[in-house]
């Protein structure tokens, strides 16, 4: 009776804590959707106000940013059903509530599993917060920046070599960048993720090294099904920097436990 009681007792933590996440995320989503952002100019810097502006809001600022930066030319935005401009601004919206409310996000799913942890494990999960953000967001400037467009880009130059007028859906080009966002954010972890389990006392450092040739091959097919083309060309965007990120979070390992062996 005891082990139900506190089966119940960590399911209601667990959903207090969820829900948590989800009011954060819904009041950043609700503000996105419902306020613009105005620039001016105040002692030689730009600066932002919001106002309210339901229709011309964050999210629809957003979308357009997206069109004018990553849409390639010649390529028409449309909306082909009504609500699929709006439902992609509800998308955009829940994308930057994740973004901003990560730090509240990672303190409460920290705190849940706190109880369980050791001591040393404690402080790897304190010690990563900020830099798992950090990596996040680092992950989400690459990706929009260096690989989505040159993906659009490459992807519909089939297109125009067969001489055709491509109209690409506002949800599915939405969609589309807001996958390899969260991809990348996610994949940009990879070094935290080898340095909370190392620090944790659950593996060795020299695990990484041994097993790098298997952790390659998995990159590789993690970045062949991610991406939405068969060429083999757009895949090496995720897997060339994870493996990269790879070999970084093992040699961070590897002169830390240096270090504490000198020490």
């Amino acid at each position: 009776m005891s082990e139900l009681n506190e089966i119940r007792y960590h399911l209601e933590e667990l959903r207090k804590r969820l829900l948590r996440i989800v009011i954060v995320i819904g009041i950043i989503a609700v503000f996105v959707l419902t306020f613009h952002v105005e620039p001016f100019e105040f002692a030689g810097s730009t600066l932002y106000y919001p106002y309210l502006e339901p229709l011309d809001n964050i999210a629809a600022q957003i979308t357009k940013h997206m069109k004018d930066t990553l849409v390639p030319e010649n390529v028409q935005l449309i909306q082909t059903a009504p609500g699929q401009a709006f439902f992609a601004q509800v998308y955009i919206a829940a994308l930057v509530g994740i973004v901003v409310g990560m730090p509240v996000i990672i303190k409460e799913l920290v705190g849940f599993i706190k109880p369980a942890l050791k001591e040393n494990e404690i402080n790897v999960s304190r010690s990563i917060s900020i830099p798992a953000l950090g990596l996040f967001v680092v992950g989400c400037v690459f990706s929009y920046n260096f690989v989505i467009p040159y993906i659009l880009e490459f992807l519909y130059r089939y297109g125009e070599s067969a001489g055709l007028i491509t109209f690409l859906n506002v949800m599915d080009f939405v969609t589309f960048v807001l996958q390899f966002l969260l991809a990348f954010g996610l994949s940009f972890q990879l070094p935290l993720v080898m340095y909370a389990i190392t620090g944790s006392g659950m593996i060795d450092a020299n695990f990484w090294r041994k097993n790098i040739r298997y952790a390659i091959v998995i990159i590789v097919i993690f970045g062949a099904v991610i991406t939405p083309d068969g060429s083999g060309v757009t895949m090496w965007f995720i897997a060339g920097p994870m493996i990269a990120l790879y070999f970084a979070g093992m040699i961070i390992i590897e002169r830390k436990e240096r270090k504490k062996l000198n020490t």
